[in-house]
């Protein structure tokens, strides 16, 4: 019977001092903020980048200057495009719906 107080004892200490130390444990690091930037196509002439606070920036004279191969899917071929040209920047791909990609990039505090 002493033995199964004992046991009893023993493993509620044990879940005790787990759900304490796991309470009081602080996270080394709160995540790092986002910026996003959305493009939205438009067409080739009408593509835009609405960047962080509300600046919008047309890039049709960007899209301009680089040949799009034959049977290639407009859409599909300038997005990319646009994509690889803020990966430059730091921006890596957040999310998408049919017409606007989303792309967001860490800020440092």
């Amino acid at each position: 019977m002493k033995l199964k107080i004992y046991l009893v004892i023993a493993i509620g200490l044990a879940i005790t001092t787990l759900c304490l130390t796991h309470l009081w444990a602080a996270e080394s690091q709160s995540p790092a903020p986002y910026e996003y930037v959305t493009i939205r196509w438009g067409g080739r002439d009408n593509t835009h980048i609405i960047r962080p606070g509300g600046k919008v920036e047309f890039v049709a004279m960007e899209l301009r200057k680089v040949i799009r191969p034959d049977r290639t899917d407009d859409r599909a071929f300038y997005m990319n495009v646009v994509m690889n040209g803020l990966t430059k920047d730091g921006y890596e791909f957040a999310g998408m719906t049919n017409d606007e990609i989303v792309m967001k990039r860490a800020i440092a505090r």
